[in-house]
Order: C-alpha cells, then sequence, then structure tokens
C-alpha cells in the first residue's frame, strides 16, 4: 500500500497570500486567519487577503475587562472552568463593572484584577502596548477609537464581552 504523505498528495495545501491556516483549541477543526485583520473563518479563503492602511497611531495602551460566557471561543478561564453564563448577562456584568468606575466607586485594575476572565487580570487589565493587527478586530477597532484615559462602552469579540481603557 502506498503512503500518501510521501507522495505528497497530502502535502500542506497552497493558500492565497495573507492567510494562515491554524487548529481550533476548543473544536479540533481548521480555520483560516486572515493575517491582517486577524479575521478568522472556517471556509478555506478564495482570494488574497489586502494589507489594511491605517491612520492615527501605530500602537497604543489599554487595560481591559473581560466577561466570557458560555457561546465565547474558549468559555474558561483562570476563576472559572466551565462558564455557563449568557451573553446577556456577560454584559450586564460588564455595563455594571463600567457604571462603578464611572461612579468613581471601583478603579478599573480593582475590577480587573477581582473580575475579568483574561490572565492579564493580575496585571490589572494591562495589556501593554500593541499595534494593529495583533487583537482581534471589534477589539482593536474600539482600542484605536479610543483617546487616551477614555472607556469604552462593551465591546464584543469571539472571546467575550469587554470594556476597555486606554491608558497610552
Amino acid at each position: 500500500m502506498r503512503n500518501v504523505y510521501e507522495s505528497g498528495e497530502m502535502a500542506d495545501e497552497e493558500l492565497p497570500s495573507g492567510w494562515e491556516k491554524r487548529l481550533s483549541r476548543s473544536t479540533g477543526q481548521n480555520y483560516y486567519l486572515n493575517i491582517y485583520t486577524k479575521e478568522s473563518q472556517w471556509d478555506r479563503p478564495e482570494k488574497e487577503a489586502e494589507p489594511v492602511s491605517w491612520g492615527g497611531p501605530s500602537a497604543v495602551q489599554c487595560r481591559h475587562l473581560l466577561v466570557k460566557h458560555r457561546n465565547s471561543r474558549r468559555p474558561s478561564s483562570w476563576r472559572e472552568e466551565n462558564i455557563t453564563r449568557t451573553q446577556d448577562e456577560a454584559q450586564d456584568l460588564v455595563k455594571s463593572y463600567r457604571e462603578q468606575i464611572v461612579s468613581g466607586r471601583a478603579s478599573f485594575a480593582e475590577l480587573a484584577r477581582k473580575y475579568s476572565d483574561c490572565s492579564s487580570a493580575r496585571k490589572g487589565g494591562d495589556l501593554g502596548p500593541f499595534e494593529r493587527g495583533v487583537m482581534q478586530r471589534p477589539f482593536e477597532e474600539a482600542a484605536f477609537a479610543l483617546k487616551v484615559g477614555e472607556l469604552s462602552e462593551p465591546v464584543f469579540t469571539d472571546s467575550g464581552v469587554h470594556i476597555i481603557l486606554r491608558t497610552a
């Protein structure tokens, strides 16, 4: 019997420029990532991904507080092994944290340390500086649209619901 791997029939598929094939840790399925926009899709891309030109700063620094829900890409965190809340419940929690920050009853860092489902919680939600093309698209768009010191409304990504504070 012929080994298909030796014959090259199962060689890595050739993808259009700007795309990477990745393996989903949660489902075990392959997906495709646009390296410029960080958008992902299950279907094999048919055309090249176009580089995106951006205006504004080349990098920002932010804190964020993430609340995951049961439909998040990975519904577990350092706080909870199995997250069962709905997206609406996650949004309500984020709104209540935002209200506490805006009213001065709690600091962003304090709430992030206590309640964020991201590992950045231990640093008060600080993500450090990042450039465009690193974060999920909705997160990036919100972060780069903020002025220094400004707090976002709830932001929805595949990871869950965030609030973002731009710090630099």
